[in-house]
């Protein structure tokens, strides 16, 4: 077996493979997994990186396959994101400016895992607030 690059141990390591659905240590040579469990993976090189799970768990192959790349590359621009608003003033003051910036006759999409209990306020915005934002400028949430 070829030195590893990783050794991951220690841990509840998920596999795809139905005979072998866990195992504890993984080693990995240039992207691949090449052991599981096995004593050669305890064989490091002096350039492996070890890394001790301290039984935390590793689901190998896991991505994440969930994306608007058509939606992204179309409307990036013409998006504003709440994620990180710790005020729904702060959050209207990013609609005015993304309104201000937006071409008519372009609709602002508000995007993303924004909610009410973020905001310092607790609630969401009125119709009031949002028209005074954005008073020429259609907006919808995403």
């Amino acid at each position: 077996m070829d030195t590893p690059d990783l050794i991951l141990y220690n841990g509840l390591i998920t596999t795809p493979d139905p005979s072998q659905p866990h195992a504890s240590t993984v080693a990995i040579t240039d992207g691949p997994i090449v052991s599981l469990d096995d004593a050669e993976a305890y064989s490091p090189g002096p350039n492996t990186v070890q890394i001790d799970l301290q039984g935390r768990t590793v689901v190998p192959g896991l991505n994440d396959s969930h994306l608007h790349l058509i939606r992204g590359g179309l409307n990036y621009n013409l998006e504003l994101r709440w994620d990180d608003a710790p005020s729904l003033a702060d959050a209207l003051a990013l609609l005015k400016l993304q309104a201000a910036r937006t071409p008519a006759p372009q609709w602002v999409r508000v995007v993303g895992s924004w909610n009410e209990f973020q905001f310092a306020e607790r609630r969401m915005p009125t119709l009031e607030e949002i028209n005074a934002a954005a008073p020429d400028t259609p907006i919808f949430r995403f």
